[in-house]
């Protein structure tokens, strides 16, 4: 993989700055020998002209271990009890934390979050869930816990980097490997739709990493859609469109047809399935994201799917349905991949 080579001398100025430009790639450790730091980059052109003095080498890194010494690390200032209510999980968004804390622990939050920020020194923020996601945008309150006092941050994956709020943008880091498949999906002089496109993770990653000809992405949240746009130019993104608004009402105004429609929207991508139809043309794939019981797997999604497609007097053909996260004990994200046939 792609690094940036630098001197000991130079290595912590230049961790700095790659991490406040979103160009330390997370996945992979950094390399080290007696004179020389190796860091992983998302984007080698970019970091060679942040960092002067700097050589790009080939070379491989290992994978990083995701951190659990964290309840080792607080053993000794939470109970027996307390400790069995700490959840390891956390994720890590450019140099923010979100932690998920049990209402049982809150008085030892701060103690949390101070553990975490010795314990990973990639992670400059501390901030904690203060409730589920709510409203029509699907944003959650955040609570800062300690570090640097912001939500907004540059996170870097799959060789793009995307800038946005914790807290006014939904956006999850758990669906970088989702993303990067369905790029991988994409064939060349695609046309792709993104419906709820947020912030531009998949715009970005499928625009950037795909042979796609265009990509256009609809998004209702003005926060999300206005850290899209800076997306698109932080990434030198010249193939794709983006538009504010309803995709009920946007997607039928354009009056355009798709090779590829994207519906990452679980919850309730049910409702919106007549719309991706609507755009759809005989041999377009779609991909229909669903929340499901893991008895319902994958049956009751393509049961939506044939529904919404026989009022539309149109036939699908079912290509795939893969696991791609997990909501609650024994419900899980999953996504259809099916054709207009």
């Amino acid at each position: 993989m792609n690094t940036l080579k630098v001197s000991l001398k130079d290595a912590e100025k230049t961790k700095v700055v790659l991490m406040k430009n979103g160009l330390l790639d997370n996945s992979r450790s950094i390399g080290k020998t007696k004179n020389f730091i190796f860091f992983p980059v998302v984007s080698a052109s970019e970091a060679k002209k942040l960092i002067s003095g700097a050589k790009l080498v080939k070379k491989a890194l290992e994978k990083r271990k995701k951190i659990t010494k964290l309840k080792g690390m607080v053993g000794k200032k939470l109970t027996k009890k307390e400790l069995g209510m700490l959840k390891r999980a956390y994720d890590v968004i450019g140099t923010i934390a979100v932690m998920e804390i049990p209402r049982e622990l809150e008085k030892k939050e701060k103690i949390l979050a101070r553990a975490l920020l010795k314990l990973n020194k990639r992670i400059k923020t501390v901030v904690k869930k203060a409730g589920g996601h709510f409203g029509e945008f699907r944003v959650q309150k955040m609570k800062h816990l300690a570090g640097i006092k912001t939500q907004e941050t540059i996170h870097g994956e799959n060789g793009i980097r995307l800038k946005l709020n914790v807290e006014t943008v939904y956006f999850s880091p758990r669906l970088s490997s989702e993303r990067k498949r369905i790029a991988e999906l994409v064939k060349k002089g695609e046309k792709v739709l993104v419906m709820f496109s947020g912030c531009g993770p998949y715009v970005c990653v499928i625009a950037k990493k795909s042979p796609a000809k265009e990509v256009v992405g609809v998004e209702i949240n003005p926060s999300g859609h206005k850290y899209a746009q800076e997306n698109l130019k932080l990434n030198k993104i010249g193939n794709a469109r983006l538009y504010l608004g309803d995709v009920k009402k946007i997607v039928p105004e354009l009056k355009e047809k798709f090779d590829r429609i994207l519906m990452p929207l679980p919850k309730s991508a049910e409702d919106f399935l007549e719309t991706a139809l609507i755009a759809a043309k005989k041999e377009t794939v779609i991909h229909f994201y669903d929340f499901l019981h893991e008895t319902e797997i994958p049956h009751r999604a393509f049961y939506k799917i044939e529904k919404a497609c026989k009022r539309n007097n149109l036939k699908c053909k079912m290509l795939n349905w893969v696991k791609c996260g997990q909501q609650a004990p024994r419900v899980y994200r999953i996504c259809v991949d099916f054709e207009v046939v």
